[in-house]
């Protein structure tokens, strides 16, 4: 397709884009202005550094080609559409720091610094690291802010738990053994039966993103789940991490009435098997589902802890 001005996308994106080829050359960025008279100006400008050979065209894989592989290999899909809507074929080599900052700008315009992170930044990160990429980015400044933990009170879960069942037994089986685990995600998608003990209580999470397996201690809970599942060879729950299974918990979020905060997903069951075994006074670096007590500190502040309530025992006056 020859060279041509996109227009800017209402609530997406405030700048003229360019794409389209010129001579076999690809194009695929901003223009950088809302104005379109200055966009056709760049526009002028990129033919004439084609003309003479000035803008040299990148060789090496694209954004979608990346992007393709990583959801066959099971990548997280929140918020890659409109990163590939903006980033079409470009190809990776392409991608620097200036053009990235400039994306997160235009995507999301008033957004904090800490959503451009989460849905720019670090989704962008995963695919360029995926596709052998080793690049480290600038985040944006402000975007470290204090890490938030989201976990369900017992009744929500509860109720959470039977809505996912209700979708899929296998699925609600999945969701179980993350909340009495405390396993991420690819961790309940990576188990098999090999690994799977009933018997002990036990199971082995292979290649965690700890860089070591993990022995898993079954909960009698879990235990039953798994033994009511039928034990063929291979994954345990039949699922790899796709689209699918956000949606599935999507709608199991929606018939229980159970609200998971954006950007948790998942995770909800991973914070929640934390809140809930530290108010047990447990030390989750000994679980050993986090790598070291820096890691897991962030859940001793979920709620009063023991030595807190203490206070209720402090001398107080006496009423005559």
């Amino acid at each position: 397709m020859p060279l041509y001005l996109q227009a800017p996308r209402p609530g997406r994106t405030r700048n003229w884009h360019i794409r389209g080829t010129y001579y076999g050359v690809t194009v695929n960025r901003s223009a950088g202005s809302p104005d379109r008279r200055v966009a056709a100006q760049a526009l002028a400008a990129i033919k004439r550094q084609i003309e003479s050979g000035a803008f040299a065209e990148v060789a090496g894989p694209t954004w979608e080609d990346a992007v393709i592989s990583y959801l066959n290999a099971g990548g997280d899909p929140r918020f890659l559409d409109r990163l590939t809507s903006y980033w079409g074929n470009t190809k990776l080599e392409a991608i620097t720091q200036a053009r990235l900052d400039e994306c997160a700008m235009e995507l999301y315009p008033t957004a904090t610094a800490a959503t451009r992170n989460r849905q720019v930044y670090t989704p962008l990160s995963a695919v360029l690291k995926h596709a052998g990429v080793d690049m480290a980015f600038r985040r944006p400044k402000g975007s470290r802010s204090e890490p938030r933990i989201h976990w369900l009170r017992p009744e929500q879960a509860e109720r959470l738990l039977a809505a996912c069942e209700a979708a899929n037994a296998r699925f609600g089986a999945m969701c179980t053994y993350m909340l009495y685990t405390g396993s991420r995600l690819s961790e309940a998608c990576n188990l098999t039966w090999a690994d799977v003990r009933l018997q002990e209580a036990t199971a082995t999470a292979r290649d965690t993103k700890n860089g070591a397996d993990r022995l898993v201690h079954l909960p009698p809970v879990v235990v039953a789940a798994l033994a009511g599942l039928e034990q063929r060879e291979g994954r345990v729950f039949g699922y790899r991490k796709s689209g699918r299974l956000y949606k599935l918990l999507a709608q199991a979020e929606a018939a229980s009435g159970v609200q998971i905060p954006e950007g948790i997903s998942f995770h909800i069951f991973r914070h929640t098997y934390g809140a809930w075994m530290t108010r047990l006074g447990a030390r989750l670096d000994k679980t050993g589902a986090w790598k070291d007590r820096q890691a897991a500190a962030v859940y001793e502040h979920i709620d009063t802890n023991e030595e807190a309530r203490k206070a209720d025992h402090l001398p107080v006056r006496r009423v005559k």
